[in-house]
């Protein structure tokens, strides 16, 4: 089996220096490689093919075979590195605590911790509001894509 931690070590070789950086690996059976790249700007397919190739150029499918799969991730995907959520700031989230509590709002920064504009609620009869929370009451955070 390809070892993970040498894949990410080749893949953050190849984004060094750069704004790139690696947002989540996994290696399933048969070794099939999923790997998820993000930046400051926006990831080009360009960025996704030289990641691609570094990483076929140090294997060896004589001696292991794999299957390798480059990405950004998709719009539905949950952040996962707390520089996602600074790309992010400005920008409608839902957020679900590790209690399981929902809230949707404006990302309003996300240093030592995260904060978020909450909209009034006519139904539960709570003004426009700021919530902050702590990194580690966050299980997820997924950017709400509006089409309006």
């Amino acid at each position: 089996m390809i070892s993970q931690d040498y894949i990410t070590q080749l893949v953050e070789e190849k984004l060094e220096g750069t704004e790139l950086f690696l947002v989540h690996l996994s290696i399933g059976g048969s070794n099939k490689i999923n790997i998820e790249i993000d930046g400051l700007n926006a990831v080009t397919i360009d960025d996704c093919v030289a990641v691609s190739r570094h990483i076929e150029g140090s294997l060896d499918r004589e001696q292991e075979d794999f299957e390798l799969q480059v990405s950004s991730p998709g719009v539905n995907k949950p952040l996962r590195d707390r520089r996602q959520y600074a790309k992010n700031v400005g920008r409608e989230v839902k957020i679900t605590t590790v209690d399981g509590v929902e809230m949707k709002g404006v990302l309003l920064a996300a240093e030592e911790n995260i904060r978020v504009e909450l909209p009034a609620s006519k139904k539960k009869k709570l003004p426009k509001r700021e919530e902050t929370l702590e990194w580690d009451q966050v299980s997820e955070t997924k950017v709400l894509v509006s089409f309006k």
